[in-house]
């Protein structure tokens, strides 16, 4: 039960009231931005890659896409996303539900900058029709993130 998993993971930041559920899902930026009424760059879609040292995630602006050159530049490795039946059992989430909270052991979670341009985003809370708002401060506190990277392109509107 990966909401329970995030919910109890949350709680130790006084933040797992603050979880909004959805009626219908919220697994896609369109849906998500949808649901909570606001813009897609502001849902902080969280992807899932697989690196030689394991698995990782990287929580970035919903508008924003993975630049290829970028992520090699980054982690000196081709960007492999984790395929759709093995993500829950290497994140410890389900697809539309993985978020940087209550992952498995090990998976590290990466900030993308793009996220930076918001005073609060919204990324999922672990299952396809979750979200909880949370300020960058409070991203970075309850995501334990490794750091800040920059591999993303922004469409150019917004750059």
């Amino acid at each position: 039960m990966s909401l329970e998993k995030v919910r109890e993971y949350l709680s130790k930041y006084g933040k797992e009231e603050e979880i909004i559920l959805f009626d219908q899902s919220s697994a896609t930026v369109k849906e998500a931005a949808a649901d909570l009424g606001t813009e897609e760059g502001r849902i902080a879609k969280t992807m899932s890659f697989i690196l030689s040292s394991g698995p990782i995630v990287i929580v970035a602006a919903g508008d924003g896409k993975i630049d290829n050159r970028k992520f090699k530049d980054t982690f000196h490795e081709k960007a492999k996303m984790i395929g759709p039946g093995e993500v829950e059992s290497l994140t410890g989430h389900p697809v539309g539900g993985v978020c940087p909270f209550g992952l498995n052991e090990g998976v590290k979670v990466y900030l993308d900058e793009s996220l930076k341009r918001f005073d609060f985003v919204y990324p999922a809370a672990g299952t396809p029709n979750s979200a909880i708002k949370l300020t960058i401060p409070e991203l970075e506190t309850t995501s334990e993130y490794t750091g800040w990277i920059d591999v993303t392109k922004l469409p150019d509107s917004q750059q």
